[in-house]
């Protein structure tokens, strides 16, 4: 997650399982709105349909928890699911293709999930907050991930990481990563994160020392061509919670997790 663009996004209601969507000429009981306004879907109500979602839940930490039981748990479900077939199949395949199949994962509400900041930020973003947040290496799972990863390391598929964190948060993220239970692969050789101070030679079309001009998609589809192209990888599966993590090639498969809290391009 957050880059200098992080978007809370209205359009994610859309995303949202049996969601009510008010929109032009929708009014409660004695009110009324005037068709022509095309009025937004009201934050109000979106925020309520995100906690419907995620069966948001305060546990006994005071931390916002998704509920096991939620939509967004069943989404998840099936996404697994069908990424477990992509992997079967891949690490059946690989040695009569003679290919080394991996997988890659965004690292942000994709293994670890922030809904406990979204929902105490009023799913509004501030960089030093954040950062503290991250810090704390105390995210709980995006439920199935890390046994997604874990899956795939026993099928003999290797396992990536490719995240918007930066550099300066790389302890934090492998202790956090640990704690879930996604402890496959958390060295620097597979862990991939932004260093704008010192960017890797193949991203040399958008960044240089203390120039970083990558968008999210340079950065992610130019990581997994060095995972392919450099270290002779095939990916076969490639997840992530924004689309800007899944654009720009260099996977068999892309696999979106829902996440409607915010945006990022």
């Amino acid at each position: 997650m957050h880059k200098p663009l992080r978007i809370a996004t209205v359009t994610a209601a859309c995303a949202v399982a049996g969601a009510v969507l008010y929109g032009t000429g929708a009014a409660t009981a004695g009110q009324s709105t005037a068709n022509s306004t095309h009025e937004p879907y009201n934050i109000g109500v979106l925020a309520k349909d995100i906690d419907a979602y995620y069966g948001t839940t305060l546990d006994d930490d005071g931390v916002y928890q998704a509920s096991p039981d939620s939509p967004y748990a069943d989404d998840l479900a099936r996404v697994d699911a069908a990424a477990k077939k992509q992997i079967d199949r891949a690490a059946r395949t690989a040695h009569h293709r003679h290919t080394r199949p991996a997988v890659v994962f965004d690292i942000d509400d994709t293994l670890l999930l922030s809904l406990d900041y979204e929902k105490k930020n009023n799913y509004g973003y501030d960089g030093a907050t954040w950062a503290a947040y991250v810090d704390r290496a105390d995210r709980p799972a995006v439920p199935g991930s890390p046994e997604l990863a874990r899956y795939a390391e026993k099928k003999g598929v290797e396992v990536f990481y490719n995240s918007g964190l930066s550099e300066a948060q790389r302890t934090a993220a492998v202790e956090n990563l640990k704690k879930v239970g996604a402890d496959v692969n958390l060295d620097t050789a597979h862990v991939f994160l932004k260093d704008k101070a010192n960017p890797p030679s193949y991203l040399a079309h958008c960044a240089t020392p203390g120039a970083w001009k990558c968008t999210t998609v340079e950065y992610k589809a130019g990581t997994r061509r060095h995972i392919e192209r450099d270290l002779g990888y095939d990916i076969v599966a490639n997840f992530g919670d924004q689309y800007s993590d899944l654009q720009g090639g260099y996977a068999d498969r892309t696999y979106k997790l829902p996440n409607p809290t915010y945006f990022v391009e």
